[in-house]
């Protein structure tokens, strides 16, 4: 079945087009308001967003749907999207909302929803949602309408959560560390918590006006973020995203540190002191094959799911394991919580730093990558993919890297692109390879 809001993750689009209007919001918040109204307590739902200038009128909707099918609301205003899956559960909310688009520019805009237990809901229960959002559900009676409240703690909830993360005999002080908050959701909570631990904090990024988010920093972006730790002379810099499910780190030469470098460090870590669960770290097929060489000669596996955080945390769920993430940095430690989260993430790349005493450039790059090749081909319709010439294309690739590499070609859950990966020993192969699938695609589309 072909959903018409809900993507890979959750609902996203240009604020103020369909699927991001205002109405449909509104129209969200009725039916999963209704659709989460299980028994006969008083129901509770959690709203967090980041700093987008649209999250003030997508909450509003969000706010009124929810309220007019019986649920009461509670705003917690700029939050990280694990926040608000952490305040969910701890509040005993029923649902819990995240109003972002994540990485993408501040016109777009997104809604995320999580069930009572904090993680991303099921794609059963988006699709039970999704029917419920053009069939209007039945609305509360005028004494039973939600009441809508903020609170104003939720800042030091959640960065009491994040510092507890982080080893008890452990400190940062004598550490610099740069931290770039995207101008988003984490602009205050994360500085925060890496001074509480002693650090000494170069905080970029941090003065959101509504549609600076992402915009040459973050994540995304880091070359602000390279430029400054190399001139303060910092041990390390942090990149999160946009709603800070996601981070990047620098390490104090100036080099980008990917989510599979960082899950190598972390799963090795662990492994050492007996934590790692599952003998190994779950991840997507666009994670390096680098990656899976150096698990396997630690004596790790590595589990391979399609691509999406909401993939690897089900792999992780289903399978015993407490470690998994994404090339992109998502990634998951499922001892403390229920989604990415850049931030804690970040914290316990940082204990490794103290613990070993070595530097960031060291510690940090465990394998050199395989070289690694993406292109997008843009198509305006149709299913390029089923295309007889394009399936003998991939065929003889799959054929020419076979036992040498990969080749990941699908298309984007979120735009009209075909995603073409291929990876391999042999760089010129590889660019070759992409080359002629996308030559192919794009004559099929």
């Amino acid at each position: 079945m072909t959903r018409k809001f809900f993507g890979t993750d959750g609902i996203r689009g240009r604020t103020n087009q369909t699927p991001m209007t205002a109405e449909i919001a509104m129209k969200v918040g009725m039916a999963a308001g209704a659709h989460f109204m299980r028994g006969n307590h008083k129901h509770r739902v959690v709203i967090g967003k980041d700093t987008r200038v649209s999250g003030y009128m997508v909450e509003s909707a969000l706010v009124a749907g929810f309220t007019s099918v019986g649920m009461d609301v509670v705003q917690v205003g700029p939050m990280p999207t694990p926040a608000v899956a952490m305040l969910t559960q701890s509040m005993r909310a029923d649902l819990g909302v995240m109003i972002s688009a994540s990485h993408n520019p501040y016109a777009d805009n997104g809604i995320k929803l999580f069930g009572p237990d904090g993680y991303k809901l099921s794609d059963a229960d988006e699709t039970a949602i999704e029917a419920m959002i053009e069939a209007t559900p039945k609305l509360a009676q005028g004494a039973d309408i939600g009441r809508a409240r903020r609170v104003e703690d939720a800042r030091g909830r959640y960065i009491h959560f994040a510092k507890s993360t982080f080893p008890d005999h452990l400190r940062l002080d004598g550490l610099k560390v740069v931290i770039d908050c995207a101008n988003g959701a984490a602009y205050n909570v994360a500085p925060s918590a890496l001074w509480e631990l002693g650090a000494e904090t170069i905080a970029i990024g941090v003065e959101p006006n509504g549609i600076n988010i992402n915009h040459e920093c973050g994540s995304t972006a880091p070359q602000a973020l390279q430029e400054t730790v190399v001139a303060s002379g910092a041990h390390i810099g942090i990149a999160l995203d946009g709603d800070a499910d996601r981070l990047i780190v620098v390490d104090e030469l100036g080099a980008i540190v990917d989510g599979d470098q960082l899950m190598a460090l972390i799963g090795t870590m662990m492994a050492k002191k007996g934590l790692l669960h599952g003998d190994g770290v779950v991840a997507t097929v666009m994670s390096n094959l680098g990656l899976e060489r150096y698990l396997d000669g630690q004596g790790l596996s590595l589990e391979r799911t399609k691509v999406g955080d909401r993939y690897v945390l089900e792999a992780m769920r289903a399978k015993g394991f407490n470690l998994g993430g994404e090339q992109s940095g998502h990634i998951i430690l499922g001892d403390y919580a229920t989604t990415g989260d850049g931030l804690v993430a970040a914290l316990q790349i940082l204990a490794a730093l103290v613990e070993t005493g070595k530097p960031a450039s060291e510690l940090l790059h465990l394998f050199d990558p395989v070289p690694q090749l993406l292109k997008n081909v843009r198509f305006s319709g149709g299913k390029p993919l089923d295309d007889v010439r394009v399936k003998a294309v991939i065929a003889e690739a799959e054929a020419e890297l076979k036992g040498s590499g990969r080749l990941v070609i699908r298309p984007s859950g979120t735009e009209p692109l075909i995603r073409v990966m291929a990876e391999g020993d042999d760089a010129k192969q590889v660019e070759t390879v992409v080359d002629r699938i996308c030559e192919a695609v794009a004559e099929a589309a």
